[in-house]
């Protein structure tokens, strides 16, 4: 029995990659790409396994996306991802021709889906991106707040581990 991918069910698959790469040491962004009923890419931030800035998660799941169709034109697929995009993901959604983008938590500092800025729909570019979000966003921020919360206590800790070291 085949079932149908739902808008949760996609998201349940990124928020899952944000765990692994939570577990990985890497910010913990996931991403997957539905294309006719398919999931054809599955990614997560990779910045730190792979020591490139641009392995978000969004642009390695645009990369598999883009040789699973055989087509750098993503214009029939939906990119569910569990942060709001950066810029440069942004971009490479526009640029990618990608059909609709679907974000869990929004990022008001550095998102560039409507939130800091608006890459997705900047007018005079030659593709707009349809953008929905909130799907599943208290889930997806509270894996990314746990995330920050350990590094900030390892970090405090480091320090002060260090500081009695001196002494």
């Amino acid at each position: 029995m085949i079932t149908a991918h739902t808008p949760e069910s996609c998201m349940r698959m990124a928020l899952a990659q944000a765990r692994l790469a939570a577990q990985e040491g890497e910010v913990p962004v996931g991403a997957v790409v539905l294309y006719k009923d398919r999931i054809i890419a599955r990614a997560h931030n990779q910045v730190e396994l792979l020591k490139d800035a641009t392995a978000h998660a969004e642009i390695l799941a645009i990369t598999q996306a883009s040789y699973a169709i055989g087509d750098w034109r993503l214009n029939e697929c939906t990119l569910f991802v569990t942060k709001e995009p950066c810029p440069m993901c942004a971009g490479a959604m526009v640029n990618a021709r990608l059909g609709k983008l679907v974000f869990a938590c929004p990022d008001p500092r550095m998102g560039a889906a409507g939130s800091a800025m608006n890459i997705t729909d900047f007018k005079g570019m030659l593709h707009t991106v349809q953008v929905e979000s909130g799907l599943m966003e208290d889930e997806a921020r509270e894996i990314i707040q746990d995330f920050f919360k350990l590094r900030r206590l390892e970090a405090k800790q480091d320090t002060a581990g260090k500081t009695m070291g001196e002494q």
